[in-house]
């Protein structure tokens, strides 16, 4: 990285208020009210507490953040982002590689990621990174719950 002020760390739950400004902070992140609620990552991070991670500038600010589950067998990477005053510095690539790392020691072979086809930097970004586009799939959800989608 080429900041060397910036140090990444496992993300906890204390950290809610700051990722969530960040990712507010960056267009095209696509939230809701209940899956990214304080409550909603807070399980996440339960379920998850060894494959999130956050970069902080100077011990203080949070200028980077990655999401990242599994299910037994599968890896999924969610909510990506670094500052846009950060951007082009290695801050994601280093995120990408802690993640990366931390689901292999999970036992975990294949990472996926959902990006909107209208981000074209963050699609820049993966294909960069080594994730490849399945043409052969349909992606499909349900909606369960009402939720409130929150498009920045």
């Amino acid at each position: 990285m080429k900041y060397p002020a910036v140090e990444v760390r496992k993300m906890n739950i204390d950290d809610y208020n700051d990722v969530y400004r960040l990712w507010m902070s960056c267009s095209g992140m696509g939230l809701n009210n209940l899956d990214d609620s304080r409550d909603g990552i807070a399980k996440f991070l339960n379920r998850n507490p060894d494959t999130c991670f956050v970069a902080v500038y100077e011990g203080r600010q949070i200028v980077g953040v990655i999401l990242a589950g599994n299910d037994g067998r599968r890896g999924y990477i969610y909510h990506t982002a670094v500052h846009p005053d950060f951007r082009k510095q290695g801050i994601a690539r280093e995120l990408v590689h802690r993640a990366v790392d931390a689901l292999e020691c999970c036992g975990i072979h294949k990472a996926a990621l959902v990006v909107f086809k209208r981000n074209t930097d963050g699609n820049q970004f993966w294909e960069k990174m080594g994730f490849t586009m399945r043409e052969d799939l349909v992606y499909r959800n349900k909606q369960i719950t009402e939720l409130v989608r929150i498009d920045t």
